[in-house]
């Protein structure tokens, strides 16, 4: 198994592999089933020992679960590890309720997050997204004191518009943007991207297969139990047009020699070294596939097809990721 080449994580940041792993789906995720927690510590090491040092969890992933499932991960490798914490999500019995970003909570939650982990510093924290409950400056200003206090290494922001981006980086440097990114999710090229591009903020771009629907695994109708029938883009018409695209995408992997997914992946690696892919695996046989799609080059007809095919507008409906 080849290993992942380093980049920086923004202008003069942190250097951190160009592959992350997303830890998110090794805990319950919206009441859903926890996999097997042995195998996702051993994913968890597997993806260390394959230069994956970029590790991303959340302390509501799980109520608390993730946290402390890397921390038994990364236990005597801290120095292997960057570890990236998302906060200010509640949520009860499984349902989401709402944000607290309150500089009084956020101290309360790296002193949690902490303790599962089993760290002294938490090297990139980042508030899972912006609801205007609270002023930027006082998000921001907080966790810039935590770093200062040597609890945190770098400051990251995620699910954040291009002015909310301009302000938090005029109060402390930003040194990562978490956001979804993908063939079928390009809203943000429009004015998020260049504007971190202009910072020197890095990317994290998670859902590089935008909930499954670019893995070519999925089929319409959804079964009527899936999480999926939530949103627009897995609805009727929607699903099936959308289906359709990713024939497209489909074909060309069979030509290439590789799965729809490793194409998805490979396309968001493409848009920049500043672009690091941000993938869930909870097993270590997903590792090879996906350390592989790092290496995956596009000719220029092949990228104009994607790029047209799946164009900003081509695909219909919305998820939680739509602005």
């Amino acid at each position: 198994m080849t290993t992942i080449k380093k980049i920086s994580l923004g202008t003069n940041g942190p250097l951190v592999s160009k592959l992350g792993l997303g830890c998110m789906r090794m805990s319950s995720v919206w009441g859903g089933p926890i996999n097997d927690e042995k195998e996702s510590i051993a994913t968890i090491q597997a993806a260390l020992d394959n230069d994956i040092n970029f590790l991303n969890t959340g302390d509501f992933y799980g109520a608390g679960h993730n946290e402390l499932l890397v921390g038994k991960a990364v236990k005597d490798r801290r120095d292997d590890a960057f570890i990236s914490v998302k906060f200010g999500a509640i949520f009860h019995n499984g349902q989401w309720l709402g944000l607290d970003l309150r500089p009084i909570a956020i101290k309360n939650f790296i002193n949690y997050s902490l303790v599962r982990l089993g760290i002294d510093t938490i090297d990139l924290y980042q508030p899972c997204r912006m609801d205007n409950s609270v002023p930027i400056e006082d998000i921001i200003g907080t966790v810039a004191d935590l770093i200062q206090e040597g609890k945190v290494r770098y400051l990251g922001v995620s699910e954040i518009t291009a002015e909310q981006l301009r302000k938090a980086h005029s109060i402390y440097p930003v040194s990562a943007l978490e956001i979804g990114y993908s063939l079928a999710d390009r809203q943000i090229e429009g004015e998020l991207l260049p504007v971190a591009k202009e910072l020197g903020i890095g990317i994290v771009a998670f859902a590089n297969t935008a909930e499954g629907l670019l893995t070519g695994d999925m089929k319409a109708p959804l079964a009527s139990d899936s999480y999926h029938s939530h949103f627009t883009r897995f609805q009727g018409d929607n699903l099936v047009k959308n289906l359709e695209k990713v024939e497209v995408l489909k074909q060309m992997a069979k030509d290439k020699g590789y799965s729809p997914t490793q194409l998805a992946i490979a396309w968001v690696n493409a848009q920049g070294k500043h672009v690091m892919p941000l993938v869930s695996m909870s097993r270590r046989s997903r590792l090879p596939e996906n350390i592989a799609a790092m290496n995956i080059e596009f000719t220029i007809e092949e990228m104009n097809t994607l790029n047209t095919s799946f164009a900003p507008s081509a695909i219909l409906g919305s998820t939680y990721l739509q602005r």
